[in-house]
């Protein structure tokens, strides 16, 4: 009875292992027919153009401010109170005007001390000259001795240093009263006030900004990449913002040999020839100067692919027309296009639209022919 029940077992896992020998052997031979007949690569169908390089001469346009070419700091020599301000800011003022005053109590009470001290040392200067005549005139008779004519002497040339040094005092004490008014320096226009009557303002602190009248620059803080570039000249076209029928052409008069460490800009000056009237101080103005024409190539951005971390365009080989991926240098991008300047030759066709699918060495098929 054992040998019958054990048949019905083992006749069930025999059939099984038969299907699952013939399995593998099919897979197998699928396999080897895979390897041996491979599936041809998929043309796709692109846009392309012949790339030429064309003379490209930029331009770049900045805008900046019109500022006075002097301008100056105004301030008191002397410390004191301010009693009194004549001048707003925008205000135009002619030299010597009188823009604002201190009070002047402490300075005039030192003219009047040096004053009274300069009369002093004129009457110790009459007494010593007298003296000294005196004894000069008793030595030539024998009646004096020589120690008291030379005592008398030494008196005189005391008394007359004392009333040197007494005029100086007087001179100081004048010029500190002169002081405590202050005075534009020149014609000029007030850009700028730091003080009100009452303030106490110390010895040389900035109280008035004065923007001389006479030539104008044109101002502009240009990013230090500009400067990579090469210029034709130094002459730099001009037009007012707010107007730009009103032009005017200049001439780069000062590049600053430092980097403004808050901006990281490099201030330019440009002196503007024969500014027009409308051009006034603060006006805000657009400088345009063009750079040397370069041979560059245009692409439109649709044709800008990526090797690796670099930029790249797809071309196609006239004789396989296959793909392949070429790595260029862009010299600048602009709306709509960028400018290849290295890593294409005159003649190569490139691919401009259809280019995200391919692959390297990839039949294409170029729409609607030739360009």
């Amino acid at each position: 009875m054992s040998n019958r029940s054990s048949h019905p077992i083992k006749a069930p896992r025999a059939a099984r292992f038969l299907v699952a020998a013939t399995a593998l052997v099919g897979t197998a031979l699928s396999g080897c027919n895979d390897h041996a007949a491979p599936t041809a690569m998929r043309t796709t169908l692109v846009r392309t153009t012949v790339v030429q390089p064309r003379d490209r001469q930029a331009s770049i346009t900045l805008t900046g401010e019109i500022q006075a070419r002097f301008r100056a700091d105004l301030s008191f020599r002397v410390g004191g109170r301010v009693v009194a301000r004549n001048v707003e800011v925008g205000a135009h003022v002619n030299k010597g005007d009188v823009l604002a005053r201190l009070d002047a109590a402490e300075q005039q009470a030192d003219v009047d001390a040096a004053t009274a001290a300069l009369a002093s040392a004129e009457a110790q200067l009459r007494v010593a000259k007298a003296t000294f005549e005196r004894q000069k005139a008793l030595i030539a008779s024998g009646f004096t001795t020589r120690t008291v004519y030379d005592q008398a002497q030494e008196g005189l040339r005391t008394a007359e240093g004392v009333l040197e040094a007494a005029k100086a005092q007087l001179g100081t004490s004048r010029d500190a009263l002169s002081y405590t008014v202050l005075r534009a320096e020149a014609d000029g226009i007030v850009t700028a006030r730091n003080i009100e009557v009452g303030q106490v303002v110390p010895a040389a602190q900035p109280v008035f900004s004065l923007a001389q009248d006479g030539e104008r620059d044109a101002v502009f803080e240009v990013y230090e990449s500009v400067f990579l570039g090469q210029t034709d000249s130094r002459r730099v076209t001009l037009a007012l913002v707010s107007d730009t029928s009103v032009t005017a052409t200049g001439e780069v008069r000062e590049i600053s040999p430092v980097i403004d460490a808050k901006s990281s800009t490099i201030r330019v000056k440009v002196s503007i020839e024969n500014p027009s009237t409308e051009m006034t101080l603060g006006s805000a103005v657009a400088g345009t100067v063009k750079a040397k024409a370069q041979k560059e190539i245009a692409l439109p951005w649709s044709a800008l692919m990526a090797a690796g971390r670099k930029p790249a365009v797809w071309t196609v080989d006239p004789n396989t027309q296959t793909a392949s991926l070429k790595p260029v240098t862009v010299g600048a991008y602009e709306a709509g296009q960028v400018l290849i300047k290295a890593g294409l030759e005159p003649g190569e066709r490139v691919v401009i639209d259809g280019g995200k699918l391919l692959s390297v060495g990839q039949p294409v098929a170029e729409e609607g022919g030739r360009s």
